[in-house]
Formats: structure tokens, C-alpha cells, sequence
């Protein structure tokens, strides 16, 4: 599984698993968990393009969240049967 690195606002590691990355409405979304947690939370963030075309990853409003928990949950299911 791919892993990304970041750092929280105090300069610690903080490692992640990638669990999927999907598509909603030509819209990429990655879905991470932390590797450390015992029972971690999934984040779901919007993939973006800097000035650059480098990938960048960005926060998304509570209802782009909503549909996009909803996509991951179907693949999530899909994958499981």
C-alpha cells in the first residue's frame, strides 16, 4: 500500500496509508488512514494540481465530504464482495 508522509503544525511525522483513490465528477479524492492510530480515522482529501502540476492534496467543505464518504463506503463495500 502507498504511504504519504506529512508533518502536524508541530513538526511531527505524521505517516499515512493511502486506502483508495477514486473519481467523483472528473474530481480526484485520495482516502487515508494514519498508520499509528489504533482506530483511525479515514481522511478524505481532494487531489489538486499546484502552479507547478504537482499533486497537491486540499481540505474539502462539509458537503463535497458527504458525497465523497459516500463513494469511498461504496468502494469500500464493492471491494468486500
Amino acid at each position: 500500500m502507498q504511504r504519504q508522509l506529512f508533518y502536524d503544525e508541530d513538526g511531527n511525522a505524521v505517516e499515512f496509508i493511502v486506502k483508495a483513490k477514486f473519481s467523483i465528477n472528473e474530481i480526484d479524492y485520495v482516502a487515508m488512514v494514519p498508520v499509528d492510530d489504533i482506530e483511525p480515522l479515514v481522511y478524505i482529501l481532494k487531489i489538486d494540481l499546484d502552479d507547478n502540476g504537482n499533486e497537491i492534496l486540499l481540505g474539502i467543505d462539509d458537503d463535497e465530504l458527504e458525497e465523497a464518504i459516500e463513494v469511498y463506503e461504496e468502494l469500500i463495500k464493492d471491494k468486500l464482495q
